[in-house]
């Protein structure tokens, strides 16, 4: 596409040496909330946008007058002098862009999944460590205060040797009649690597982030081929004809030290709750629940269930904002990042075996990194 580029000129923010120059590689969707975020830090300059869609580049450039926006993210990188990108496109253009930039010279943060495959993801992760630049997963959920919690709690032995994990990212019915989620050929996928992605992740993460070695699932389709027959949901009348994705994937992970974790993963299944997230681990010492966070151990003789006092604020926007300042803390001041690519390619290999799997009915497939 012919770039076009607006003519607004002199970011209102003084660059120095502690801020971050940032330029989006998408600015639809999921950048929404990443740009209200970042725009709350006086570190951070967003100084360029990239995006096809007209509408929504327009829009941006009204909201964000002192960015220079472009239609196409190759000439956004050619001109201007960013330090780091957030590439917040569809699943299927997620390694292109994220190499480009960081042949460019910029830090980058990819949204959730990493890739459409391993090889991909490889490719990726070859290109940051060539650049000597970092590259960064947007995987909110392992910032959540319940996660840390049971991470933490995972780290001073608490559970032992973990044995199994379940995983839930379940919806009753909750098809997207948006983007593009019900397209496997642009997405890679349904649910499992929509929302189940989530709970897959921070679950690994709690779990020490085993090595996968093999796995095995089945998909379902059912109702996402269909029209919606005006069952009332959050969201009706999906694209049904374009919709090529499972309904409801179910599988099983085997991990290098011997652990086993299970996943189930919907868009629209009959189950008890409208939306569910959860994950459930099972140690040799003792075992915990992410919702409602609790450990379940023995102490003095008896069996004993434990909560914490407090948490602090798990709501999806606050949770999304510590990933948004764990990026920034990351490039910027150089601090640990809990979200790095390796953790992604793992993640990703999870889900590609998964898939694999369900196309060859349920057959287990080997895991190689």
């Amino acid at each position: 596409m012919a770039t076009a580029r607006q003519t607004s000129r002199g970011n209102s923010k003084v660059r120095n040496n502690k801020t971050l120059r940032i330029g989006f590689i998408g600015a639809g969707g999921i950048a929404d909330l990443q740009l209200r975020l970042l725009a709350k830090r006086k570190d951070v300059a967003v100084t360029a946008l990239s995006e096809v869609n007209p509408e929504t580049l327009q829009r941006r450039q009204a909201e964000l007058p002192d960015a220079h926006c472009y239609t196409d993210y190759k000439e956004m990188l050619k001109t201007e002098k960013l330090d780091a990108v957030s590439v917040c496109t569809p699943n299927i253009l997620h390694m292109q862009p994220t190499i480009d930039a960081l042949r460019a010279g910029n830090h980058v943060l990819c949204e959730k999944p990493l890739s459409m495959t391993v090889a991909e993801g490889r490719k990726m992760l070859t290109a940051a460590k060539r650049a000597r630049k970092k590259l960064i997963i947007g995987f909110q959920y392992r910032y959540d205060p319940r996660t840390q919690y049971l991470r933490q709690a995972m780290e001073e032995g608490q559970f032992g040797n973990i044995l199994y994990g379940r995983v839930q990212a379940m919806r009753r019915r909750g098809i997207p009649n948006w983007g593009v989620f019900g397209r496997k050929e642009l997405q890679g996928g349904g649910p499992l690597i929509d929302i189940g992605v989530h709970v897959l992740e921070m679950t690994h993460y709690t779990m020490g982030a085993p090595t996968p070695v093999s796995a095995s699932a089945d998909m379902f389709t059912y109702l996402g081929n269909k029209p919606s027959g005006g069952i009332q949901s959050m969201w009706p009348n999906w694209d049904h004809e374009t919709y090529t994705v499972e309904d409801l994937a179910v599988g099983r992970i085997r991990f290098d030290n011997g652990a086993v974790l299970h996943i189930e993963s919907a868009f629209a299944a009959h189950v008890p709750d409208a939306s569910q997230m959860n994950f459930q681990l099972m140690g040799d010492k003792g075992g915990a629940t992410w919702s409602p966070t609790v450990i379940f151990t023995d102490e003095a003789g008896h069996m004993v269930n434990k909560e914490p006092a407090w948490l602090a604020d798990t709501a999806f926007d606050k949770v999304f904002e510590r990933k948004m300042k764990g990026f920034v803390d990351h490039v910027l001041y150089n601090k640990p990042t809990i979200a790095p690519a390796t953790d992604g390619l793992k993640v990703q290999a999870m889900l590609n075996a998964l898939y694999a799997s369900a196309d060859k009915k349920g057959k287990e497939v080997s895991i190689k990194l």
